[in-house]
């Protein structure tokens, strides 16, 4: 039996107005995810403990079965994990998200944060900001490390767990109240804009009518974090299909094998088609158990505000993933059991995560089901099939 997890980030959302107050799942057209609930079990998973922050970080450890509250240990350690950076004890990790602040006559504080990602930059590109500021303000206690688009990292040596906020939760909003407390780290905000905002990239991506990626964000501190390996814990081999550090980061701390896929990039216009096929080798020719495929796409959509984009993502995670692994295992004759689910919600109305339940579907290649449903929030709900604790569904995936 072959064990697969597709993961639509941040797919689920709330009715919408102007789709008829259906969801972006509901008005999407999924063909092949309806097909497959009607014969699977479909229902709602909380996979956020109650009082913990609604992020990927939490969410994606639950799914993979790991109690977010003994493995947590912070956001930013665990991309630390993927980019390759060696965590001291003492060291705390910060992301260093690259945004777009408004760029009217004001003071840093007055500025208004417009987009999380500054149009979804290219690795590249931000490696090459993220130098300049590197340039100016790195010491021996604070250095930073590229990681994948707009997303980076700071680790602070001998520092601190501070209460920081995160971009995509204050997007629209004045900053001035959101900034970090600590003064060091206000300061290096603060210098980033005037370093970045008239860079030769940023008066380039501004003639392209892209977001100028004009400062530094940090958020997401904590500690070296310590899982356990997964296929010592679920005694399944285990591999990770993700654009985002924090999936590789993950994956590595739980000694999974990360899959690196050319062109995959955690925005709307990745590579769909080598995620599947990477899926389908990995456990049809390398010998693996399990594999989790987690796309970006669907979050960072929410995040922008957009349903039209949002609904594409999920089009695209039926047609451009599922369906190809579906059909790849299938035809080399592979029994197989797929869990489709988001990590949490990310309504295109909020612009930012929740917390809420959301729907999984499990398909058992074995088992002859029928069912009159389709797969979407409500539909799931209205089974009645709730699993409470997230880190609990990985143990019902895998029993047979």
């Amino acid at each position: 039996m072959k064990y697969v997890v597709v993961l639509g980030d941040g797919m689920a959302d709330k009715p919408i107005a102007e789709l008829g107050d259906k969801t972006p799942l509901e008005y999407a057209k999924t063909p092949m995810m309806d097909t497959l609930a009607a014969k699977s079990e479909i229902g709602m998973v909380h996979t956020i403990p109650d009082g913990m922050n609604p992020g990927s970080d939490t969410a994606n450890l639950s799914v993979l079965g790991y109690n977010p509250r003994k493995y947590y240990s912070g956001r930013s350690p665990l991309e630390a994990l993927s980019i390759g950076v060696p965590m001291k004890d003492t060291d705390i990790a910060l992301r260093c998200n690259i945004v777009t602040l408004s760029e009217e006559d004001c003071p840093y504080e007055e500025r208004t944060i417009i987009d999380h990602s500054s149009s979804e930059i290219s690795t590249e590109d931000a490696a090459v900001l993220l130098e300049a500021v590197r340039k100016e303000l790195e010491t021996d206690t604070y250095k930073f490390y590229v990681g994948t688009s707009y997303r980076h990292l700071l680790i602070w040596d001998k520092g601190e767990v501070v209460d920081l906020v995160p971009p995509h939760d204050v997007l629209g909003q004045k900053i001035g109240p959101n900034l970090p407390q600590d003064v060091v780290l206000r300061e290096m905000m603060k210098k980033s804009y005037d370093i970045l905002k008239d860079h030769p990239i940023n008066i380039e991506r501004k003639k392209q009518g892209l977001n100028p990626a004009n400062s530094c964000w940090f958020w997401g501190a904590g500690t070296r974090p310590a899982l356990s390996s997964f296929e010592e814990k679920t005694k399944k081999k285990g591999a990770m299909i993700s654009a985002v550090d924090l999936l590789k980061g993950i994956a590595v701390g739980a000694s999974m094998k990360v899959i690196t896929v050319d062109g995959a990039n955690g925005g709307l216009h990745t590579n769909y088609e080598g995620k599947a096929q990477a899926a389908v080798d990995v456990l049809t020719k390398d010998g693996y158990d399990f594999v989790y495929v987690h796309l970006e796409g669907p979050d960072e959509m929410g995040h922008q505000g957009s349903k039209e984009r949002k609904i594409e993502a999920i089009e695209n995670l039926d047609s451009r993933i599922i369906r190809p692994i579906v059909e790849g295992l299938e035809a080399a004759g592979e029994d197989f059991r797929l869990l489709v689910l988001p990590d949490h919600p990310t309504p295109v109305s909020l612009r930012t995560h929740t917390g809420d339940s959301v729907p999984y579907l499990l398909y058992d290649s074995t088992k002859e089901q029928s069912h009159d449903w389709h797969y979407n929030e409500a539909e799931a709900a209205a089974t009645d099939n709730f699993i409470a604790e997230g880190h609990k569904l990985i143990d019902y995936l895998l029993s047979e």
